[in-house]
């Protein structure tokens, strides 16, 4: 046998001797490892036998990692026996255990699951708060025992002691709202850890449960968040990836773990070191709906007593509440795609709704008043697009005689100058109908993405719909139908008749290439139903009302609008000399260079 594989035979043997006397002597006995089939990404189990199973091999796992710290600084905080305590206001109540000395739970008091449950925003056993360093041996603050000393009920400590001038302890303060401050404090450390190492790490992780109705639009709304401390810029890593990991490469203040209608957030009083690594994964056939962790990068300046200050905000994702700290947490509310849309959500949508809460208590007669007031804001730009409509309507037997004329395509490009000509002459612009409906498209826009996030909403119920901001179910089928899912939700429906209807009314007005995409005009309503059917309620209930208001305004415009006396006056515009501004005169030079290449190209 060569002399380095007798070496290792040796070693191997001595390990196996050490770890026999250190089970034998040191350790009670622990139960035999059953046979069972547990998902390690999920940690679903199917069955309370195979829980207990787990249960006794995570312990004995433990107890091997034990080993580590038995003749290390912390060997007195290996063994223990898990306890809580508990820290609470009016609005939180925090639990915290000594093993590891992280909270465990965080009790909302004002707020319930979809199910009544209370509103827990952690779940204990998927969740870590975990200090990393090495004394020489790799040391995870997560599996070892901390002392509690309790200064108060607002106040708590939890102490890892290696004696009592060298420690680790974790002060937990509770504030009158949703703040919870956290101060590390080092003391006599710099003579355990090694001079050479300058940062710690720190790793925070959640895996988040499901507390709202709809767990797809849950998982739509729930990813991390986090605000740059340069320029104070909030970003996110992806929500809609299954997987995503990023390492970001500058300062931070605060890193969120948001879901659709509460938050986490850890705050660094003077800001986290980079780099910090932030990951976001998901699993479908979890019950949670992310596994979200964020790793730190800590400063270590060997001093005799160093203090590391956070906070942790608790609550929920309601604008107001956010913006009052100053701190940018608002942004991780998700208000529009463009910037238009946001701006018309912080300054219109959102002020408009909180005055008539002021007022209102029922949310359906808010959304029913709060429509209203936007569709009589808009009727200038209404009463514009039916008066472009009702113009093209009246133009449209001779656009139809021209199509007529070069039908079977017959010199296209003729057959548009002469419509265009039309138009030129009458003084009817064709895009009159488009541009008002501009300034009617961001608030469209606004309301998609205003209601699925207002906390106001949640679990608030109105005619059959038992929660705003959830999906209404009239009928719930026994089977998932592909794209519409496995429930009819009512006001969906009548959105989608609605728009429908209106898409009729608009279609008669067609002419030239948009009557040819009539069938493009009703599917889209049909796909909408699709995708509405598992939305929040209160935003097809509010497309439902908006088209209901809009058949009501064109019903009074059509009375003070009389085709006759339009088809007079794009007569008498007929003989009235036309003067060409210049992007006429571009166009028809350009329209000239076009008929010119297709005669070469022939």
């Amino acid at each position: 046998m060569k002399e380095h594989d007798k070496n290792s035979f040796i070693g191997f043997i001595l390990i196996a001797l050490i770890l026999v006397i250190f089970n034998t002597f040191f350790f009670p006995e622990l139960p035999e490892e059953k046979q069972n089939t547990v998902d390690p990404i999920s940690k679903e189990y199917n069955s309370e036998s195979i829980k207990e199973d787990l249960n006794s091999n995570i312990k004995q796992k433990d107890a091997e990692k034990n080993i580590n710290y038995l003749n290390g600084q912390f060997a007195n905080t290996v063994k223990g026996s898990d306890k809580y305590e508990i820290i609470e206001n009016d609005k939180l109540e925090v639990t915290i255990s000594n093993k590891g000395g992280r909270i465990t739970k965080v009790i909302l008091k004002d707020y319930k699951t979809y199910n009544s449950l209370p509103l827990n925003l952690l779940d204990p056993d998927s969740s870590n708060f975990n200090l990393q360093f090495t004394t020489g041996e790799a040391i995870n603050t997560s599996e070892l025992y901390f002392k509690p000393i309790k200064y108060s009920d607002e106040k708590l400590g939890m102490k890892l002691e290696v004696d009592s001038f060298h420690y680790i302890e974790y002060i937990y303060t509770i504030n009158e709202d949703y703040i919870v401050n956290l101060d590390i404090q080092m003391i006599g450390m710099n003579n355990i850890i090694p001079k050479n190492i300058n940062y710690i790490n720190l790793e925070w992780q959640m895996k988040t449960p499901q507390t709202e109705k709809s767990k797809s639009s849950q998982d739509m709304y729930t990813g991390i968040h986090y605000q740059y401390s340069s320029d104070e810029e909030v970003d996110y890593l992806s929500f809609t990836s299954e997987y995503k990991e990023e390492k970001i490469n500058s300062r931070l203040n605060w890193v969120g773990f948001k879901q659709q209608f509460f938050s986490a957030i850890f705050i660094a009083k003077d800001g986290f070191q980079k780099p910090t690594l932030l990951r976001s994964k998901k699993n479908d056939n979890s019950k949670f709906i992310k596994d979200l962790y964020a790793k730190f990068e800590l400063p270590y300046k060997h001093q005799k007593e160093e203090t590391l200050s956070f906070e942790f905000f608790f609550g929920p994702n309601h604008y107001k509440t956010l913006k009052s700290y100053n701190s940018g947490f608002e942004e991780i509310i998700d208000l529009g795609f463009m910037w238009i849309d946001t701006i018309v959500n912080k300054y219109i949508i959102i002020n408009l709704f909180n005055f008539l809460n002021n007022y209102i208590s029922n949310y359906g007669i808010i959304i029913l008043l709060l429509t209203i007031i936007i569709k009589i804001c808009l009727a200038p730009f209404t009463y514009k697009t039916y008066l472009s409509q009702a113009k093209m309507k009246v133009l449209k037997p001779e656009i139809d005689k021209i199509n007529e004329k070069y039908k079977g395509g017959k010199d296209p490009m003729k057959m548009q100058q002469e419509t265009l000509a039309l138009y030129r002459k009458t003084g009817v612009n064709p895009m009159g109908g488009c541009l008002p409906m501009l300034f009617q498209f961001p608030i469209l826009i606004a309301m998609f993405r205003f209601f699925p996030a207002s906390i106001e909403l949640r679990q608030e119920s109105f005619l059959w719909a038992d929660d705003l901001s959830a999906y209404d179910s009239i009928l719930d089928l026994p089977f998932n139908i592909p794209f519409y899912g496995d429930h009819v939700s009512l006001f969906t429906l009548l959105m989608t008749i609605s728009t429908l209807l209106y898409t009729r009314m608009n279609s008669s007005m067609a002419t030239g290439q948009m009557a040819q995409m009539k069938w493009m005009m009703y599917l889209m309503p049909i796909m909408f139903l699709g995708f509405f059917n598992s939305y929040a309620a209160a935003l097809s209930y509010y497309y439902f009302l908006a088209n209901m208001i809009t058949f009501s305004q064109q019903f009074v415009m059509k009375r003070f609008i009389d085709e006759k006396a339009i088809l007079s006056e794009l007569e008498r515009n007929k003989k009235k000399p036309k003067k060409k501004s210049k992007f006429q005169k571009k166009l028809e030079e350009l329209q000239k260079k076009q008929a010119e290449q297709l005669k070469r190209k022939r």
